[in-house]
């Protein structure tokens, strides 16, 4: 979509679950799910927009790794990293709120991964990531992923043809149905 349409894509960090302690939770099965696949709808959402979504063992706390993808923003290379800390959560089912984990996924996408681990342990990024977290809810966010594109904004996970027909309506290309 950045490439199609020469935008820039900004990450906000939001928290789902504020309240996860540090080391996470377990997290059991939910009803309808299987080893490598969640209940509907979310397994029929993330099919129809092609992602990979295999249930986890554990809810990780996110902040760390809200904190990271800050970082990488701030780096120019804010995809990069999230779409590494995707795969490394729902394909691989990695702990985001492991520092190590973290690290690897720095390191996988050219980032520093020492010097990131310092600035998460120092909490360099936690009132960047607080003020967005409380920016989100002020607009009325409560899910994710949530989109805002132009005066548009739409939650969850949606096949690329939601997303072209947003921009067309934002760049004046397509009269809005109804």
């Amino acid at each position: 979509m950045a490439r199609e349409y020469d935008i820039v894509v900004e990450g906000r960090a939001y928290l789902l679950r504020p309240d996860t302690p540090k080391e996470g939770v377990a997290r059991p099965p939910r009803p309808g799910e299987t080893e490598n696949e969640l209940s509907a709808p979310l397994r029929d959402y993330a099919k129809e927009s092609g992602l990979i979504m295999r249930p986890l063992k554990r809810t990780p706390n996110t902040m760390y790794i809200l904190e990271a993808t800050e970082h990488a923003q701030q780096q120019g290379k804010f995809m990069e990293f999230h779409q590494a800390a995707y795969k490394a959560m729902w394909e691989d089912g990695r702990d985001l709120g492991d520092l190590s984990v973290i690290g690897e996924i720095a390191e996988g996408v050219s980032l520093d991964s020492g010097e990131l681990i310092t600035r998460l342990e120092g909490g360099e990024y936690t009132s960047t990531v607080m003020e967005q977290y409380n920016e989100a809810l002020q607009h009325g966010i409560r899910g994710i992923p949530t989109f805002l594109v132009g005066n548009l904004m739409f939650t969850g996970a949606h096949p690329y043809e939601i997303f072209q027909s947003a921009m067309k309506r934002v760049l004046g290309e397509e009269a809005p149905q109804g």
